[in-house]
C-alpha cells in the first residue's frame, strides 16, 4: 500500500533528486502548472507507461494530483504497486498545497 509524503519531505527528496515524480491529472492541467521535474500521467496507467517512465520498481515513485478530495493520485499508486513498484508514495496536498506554500510551477513548453 503507498504511504503518504509530506511537502516537506518531498522538498528534500526533490531537491536530492531521488524521486520519479508523477503527476496524475489530464495533459491540459499538467500544460497549465505543475511541481517542478513531475512526468505527466493523463488517464490509467498501464505497465508498459510505468516501465517507460519508471523503468526501476524499486526507485522511490511520488504521485500528486490536485488536492486531498482528488483521488487519480491513490488509483496511480494502486496500479503502480500492483507493478510491482516497492515504494510508491502519495503527496496528498498535491498542487493546492504546493501552491499555497508559495512553491514554483512549471508549465508545459509549447507546442510550435
Amino acid at each position: 500500500m503507498p504511504t503518504v509524503i509530506s511537502r516537506e519531505d518531498l522538498l528534500r527528496a526533490m531537491s536530492a533528486d531521488t524521486i520519479t515524480l508523477l503527476e496524475a491529472l489530464p495533459a491540459a492541467h499538467y500544460a497549465a502548472e505543475h511541481l517542478p521535474g513531475a512526468l505527466n500521467v493523463p488517464g490509467d496507467l498501464t505497465v508498459e507507461d510505468a516501465a517507460r517512465i519508471a523503468p526501476n520498481p524499486h526507485h522511490t515513485v511520488v504521485v500528486y494530483c490536485s488536492g486531498p478530495s482528488c483521488r487519480r493520485s491513490t488509483v496511480t499508486a494502486a496500479a503502480l504497486t500492483r507493478f510491482g513498484y516497492t515504494d510508491v508514495r502519495i503527496y496528498v496536498g498535491g498542487k493546492a498545497d504546493w501552491f499555497a506554500a508559495g512553491l514554483p510551477m512549471e508549465r508545459a513548453a509549447a507546442a510550435s
